[in-house]
């Protein structure tokens, strides 16, 4: 039995035979319609998700199989006290699998280490967002046809944001690519990202405060909002909330195939006016997010279609 915590918890070959199984997804959904007969994924949000719970449940339902589980903290027991362990114990008796958010870093983990069956993590905290990075490098490898010898920037909260640093790792494994990281000082990526993923593997990466320095030079722009929960200080939010947008002036000065990414939720920090020019691809990696998390689904429960 597997768990998934993090996205370098699979081999580059692995990850290669993930995204074929979602590309053929995508393809032939009608060939998967019935995998999961039967089989039962319970979604353990004890966080807000719109994006991530409904790509879950809709992953499941198009294999055919069913979902059940709960939204918020305080519409399960944890709201009396009830540990992650016990409730991942519990819930072992009813599902065959369990994709779980929970604000706390590591909770995850400290459920797959007592589970029966295989718990996804679905975020946790500023830490990890692994299917979310699955979802990112599907997008970019069925846009640009490569996951090597391409320049990315990320832009925005880049010092909380678990999408960037999860992304960040699992790209650093394929050959050719730099990084260029777009943000006020005060959202920096972090050190321990710099020092210990790349600076330790020889990957290139620059820093730049000014969209503008640096758009000319991306293959993809990945852009991510700056998230009010994680700050201790709302002033310090209001400040930062709108330092970056992205509008069609900008998006001139880039290359006629880059592509724009989001994990999404946006708030300001891409212009509406964006939407329309064909390099926007936020909405279709939010399709692609199924195709994804129904791979992984299928993979984790060894369902073998052969």
């Amino acid at each position: 039995m597997r768990h998934l915590m993090s996205p370098l918890d699979f081999s580059v070959e692995e990850l290669d035979q993930l995204l074929d199984l979602a590309s053929d997804i995508e393809k032939h959904p009608e060939k998967y319609a019935h995998a999961c007969d039967g089989k039962k994924l319970a979604t353990l949000f004890y966080e807000p998700s719109t994006r991530t719970r409904l790509s879950f449940e809709a992953a499941m339902m198009n294999l055919g199989g069913n979902i059940f589980g709960f939204s918020s903290a305080e519409s399960s027991s944890a709201a009396k006290g009830e540990s992650v362990s016990d409730t991942i114990r519990m819930i072992s008796c009813y599902a065959d699998i369990c994709a779980m958010r929970h604000p706390k870093e590591g909770a995850p983990m400290v459920a797959s280490a007592v589970s029966s069956i295989p718990v996804i993590n679905a975020g946790d905290g500023g830490h990890q967002h692994p299917t979310q990075t699955l979802t990112d490098l599907l997008t970019i490898r069925s846009l640009k046809g490569r996951l090597d010898n391409l320049t990315i920037g990320l832009c925005g909260d880049l010092k909380f944001g678990r999408t960037v640093h999860s992304l960040v790792r699992a790209l650093a494994r394929y050959k050719n690519i730099t990084f260029i990281f777009i943000s006020p000082e005060e959202l920096k990526i972090p050190s321990y990202i710099k020092e210990d993923v790349l600076e330790a593997q020889g990957i290139p990466y620059q820093e730049s405060e000014r969209i503008e320095d640096v758009m000319p030079d991306l293959d993809i722009l990945y852009m991510t909002r700056v998230q009010q929960e994680r700050f201790f200080n709302e002033a310090d939010y209001i400040r930062l909330k709108d330092f970056y947008i992205l509008n069609n002036k900008k998006m001139k000065l880039a290359k006629e195939d880059m592509i724009v990414m989001h994990p999404l939720p946006r708030v300001n920090e891409i212009s509406v006016e964006v939407d329309k020019d064909p390099r926007a691809a936020y909405f279709r990696q939010v399709q692609y997010g199924v195709y994804v998390r129904m791979a992984l689904i299928l993979t984790l429960l060894e369902v073998n279609l052969c």
